[in-house]
């Protein structure tokens, strides 16, 4: 594993204790870094979210040998790492294999799609009357406030295509919201909204207009609910976007060479993973790249050959250019949804939900890869070795940002929450 400091466990051995971090304390480690001259490394994150729900049977965890009913309408081929197979409809990524980890052994208890609270956030859902709000702050939110934005007015979190529930700071405050970008980067009119200077108002002007309001800031206003201070960060942060060429031409997809665009694949999700690439390139800490179409309880053989096509290319073209240009440590890559399918295939040739095995890809990250981590039964539908939780998932991800997964914030009612209560590694990966 790449290091990331001393593990609780090692601080333990050598007598010192860890205690939860609070936010001041970790930025007050990174500012000691820093000012030591020790090297801090520019980490980022590439969530991938498959909502609804991918079948690990027809992605990483084929089961060739189990009955036609469970096997399901396709076969299965061997990757570059020994012994570990993947679905046919994952050619390239099975080429790329010893570049990936998969962990089929992913396993969990919530069987609706409210299950995207604890991939998003780390914490199931404990009022579905919450279902649109959530009940806790999401992973890239996190990020956003403990890692801060890139420079040049670049945010901390990033949203391709949109935020969907789940997905919002919540007692964070909204200043750590996604920025999204809604627009199709495969579109030959892809442009970013409000990127642009008012038509009329040159540079000079929008920097005069910055120094009147840093002049009016120090006004004294109530701000309970941390409004008037996000209006405030947005505000400050979109006069850095649309006066500063940073965060322009890192989503200027059309930047790159049409070679390198074309590897992606030439459709929505491709380039918005070759988007999501050049905006951890940048320097934002947490991008996620999000679709919402894979739900398929009827006709699945048709609605696979139609996905997965772009789901591999572009997601081994994002493995591939991340290794090329030795970003495969500093940047992981984690793709999964919030459970897996069914070990038979229904009455409408297709697959309903199933929390209790599930398969999620990791790349990257100076973690351990060329390996599937733990496994399921013969059909698919119990795990039988190392089994693991979202959260666990997510604890990887916070290590690796160079967040501690103990650290506490506030919530509402100045409670301190943990940003996870479930954080042991995923121990293969280490």
């Amino acid at each position: 594993m790449a290091p990331h400091g001393p593990t609780r466990r090692e601080c333990l051995a050598a007598g010192l204790t860890v205690p939860a971090l609070s936010l001041p304390g970790v930025l007050r480690l990174r500012a000691a870094s820093r000012d030591t001259g020790t090297p801090t490394r520019n980490t980022a994150v590439i969530f991938v979210t498959l909502g609804g729900g991918a079948s690990q049977f027809e992605t990483y965890d084929p089961k060739p040998d189990a009955p036609a009913e469970c096997r399901g309408a396709f076969g299965s081929i061997a990757t570059a790492v020994p012994g570990v197979r993947f679905c046919e409809l994952m050619p390239r990524q099975a080429a790329l294999a010893k570049h990936v980890a998969v962990v089929r052994s992913v396993t969990h208890h919530e069987a609706s799609h409210i299950a995207l609270h604890a991939v998003e956030t780390g914490y199931f859902l404990k009022n579905s009357g919450n279902a649109l709000a959530g009940e806790m702050p999401a992973v890239g939110s996190v990020a956003a406030k403990a890692r801060g934005g890139g420079a040049g007015g670049l945010p901390g979190f990033v949203s391709l295509p949109r935020m969907p529930a789940y997905s919002g700071p919540h007692h964070l405050g909204k200043r750590y919201a996604a920025f999204d970008v809604a627009a199709d980067p495969n579109d030959p009119a892809y442009r970013v909204a409000n990127l642009d200077l008012v038509k009329g108002v040159t540079p000079e002007r929008m920097n005069e207009r910055r120094a009147l309001l840093g002049a009016v800031d120090d006004r004294p206003v109530p701000d309970l609910d941390g409004t008037a201070s996000a209006l405030d960060s947005f505000q400050r942060q979109a006069l850095e976007l649309v006066t500063g060429e940073k965060a322009r031409a890192a989503l200027d997809v059309a930047r790159e060479p049409d070679k390198v665009r074309d590897a992606y694949g030439r459709t929505p999700f491709g380039q918005r993973l070759l988007l999501a690439r050049r905006l951890a390139e940048a320097g934002v800490p947490f991008v996620a790249v999000r679709t919402f179409d894979w739900d398929d309880h009827d006709k699945l053989p048709e609605r696979m050959k139609a996905r997965c096509p772009e789901y591999d290319t572009g997601l081994a073209a994002l493995v591939g250019d991340l290794v090329a240009r030795g970003m495969d440590r500093d940047v992981l890559v984690v793709s999964m949804g919030e459970f897996g399918r069914t070990p038979k295939v229904n009455v409408n040739a297709g697959r309903d939900h199933w929390p209790a095995a599930a398969s999620v890809l990791f790349a990257g990250g100076g973690f351990a890869m060329g390996q599937a981590i733990g496994a399921s039964d013969s059909k698919g539908g119990a795990v039988t070795r190392a089994p693991y939780l979202p959260q666990q998932v997510l604890g990887m991800v916070y290590r690796h940002l160079g967040i501690d997964p103990g650290t506490t914030f506030p919530d509402f009612t100045g409670r301190p929450r943990h940003v996870l209560e479930e954080r042991d590694p995923i121990a293969e990966l280490t």
